[in-house]
């Protein structure tokens, strides 16, 4: 039998569309065996309820977070394992950034409005760790919005195109979101005596246009642990694209450890899904074992 692990999974306590139950279900029926709940500057997901539940199906959790960062060429996502999930500096700062998230979805759907499109501010107000995930996607299933997008656009984008062409830097509805930097993300975790991995650098080449040297730059920066090299990318054409020979390579030589991760958010029939099971990336076991060690030792 296929061993599987997956550790970086969104539930809708961020932009995923399963709660954290959901997701060790499908975890157990995809025969995954250990997985991370990594929600966007969110840890709300873990309680005693979880675990228990988890250690039921004989899944082991790793505890993890997803945190926003920015440096003055693009946003860069840091994941945290294995903290102390009851450490107050930690919870304190994750509250700070979440609320700038809201002071954000205010900024934003002033110029989304100025610009023609009905958001629900109401309703994404409500969404703890609301992303631009959640505007893009509350814009795009407005059918209100329908005749205006196909204007704009020549067809209804999907999130990822709406993002990058409405609401990313240098366009119409772009609003600035005070936001840590990659080593502030990182020290935040060190404190709460968690590993620090460096989230998918395969995306930051394919969707923000930087270079092997600007990931270096902000490895020397931030001093991480890891670097999840085991990621399969989906660009806003859905081109697959595996690098993940490249960037195990890449950790290597930098003397990181490296993680696994699918991302999952939703079932698209397109992007990896939860232990990516329905893609042909598999790890061998002496691999499994040596993540698991670094993150948990």
């Amino acid at each position: 039998m296929i061993r599987r692990i997956d550790l970086h999974i969104h539930t809708t306590i961020s932009d995923g569309t399963l709660t954290p139950k959901d997701v060790i279900d499908e975890a157990y029926k995809n025969g995954v065996s250990v997985i991370a709940i990594a929600d966007h500057d969110s840890i709300d997901a873990y309680n005693d309820e979880l675990f228990n539940y988890a250690e039921s199906k004989k899944i082991k959790i790793i505890n993890a977070v997803e945190i926003s960062t920015k440096t003055n060429k693009n946003g860069i996502h840091i994941l945290g394992y294995n903290f102390d999930l009851n450490d107050k500096q930690l919870k304190e700062k994750l509250y700070k950034i979440r609320n700038a998230r809201h002071d954000y979805l205010y900024k934003v759907a002033k110029k989304l409005n100025e610009l023609g499109y009905i958001i629900n501010v109401e309703e994404l107000d409500k969404i703890d760790a609301v992303t631009k995930a959640h505007i893009s996607l509350d814009v795009i299933n407005n059918k209100e919005n329908q005749r205006l997008l196909l204007k704009n656009f020549g067809h209804i984008p999907n999130k990822g195109e709406f993002i990058e062409t409405v609401m990313n830097e240098n366009c119409p509805a772009y609003v600035k979101k005070e936001t840590v930097t990659p080593k502030e993300a990182s020290d935040i975790i060190k404190s709460a005596n968690g590993k620090v991995v460096l989230a998918h650098p395969v995306a930051y080449i394919h969707e923000d246009g930087l270079e092997d040297s600007d990931i270096l730059n902000i490895i020397n920066e931030m001093k991480p642990d890891g670097l999840e090299a085991n990621y399969l990318y989906v660009d806003y054409n859905n081109r697959k694209i595996d690098e993940t020979e490249k960037w195990n390579k890449f950790a290597k030589e930098n003397n990181l450890f490296v993680t696994a991760g699918s991302d999952f958010h939703n079932k698209d029939g397109i992007r990896p899904e939860i232990g990516f099971k329905n893609t042909n990336f598999i790890l061998n076991d002496e691999v499994i074992d040596e993540i698991i060690s670094n993150l948990t030792k």
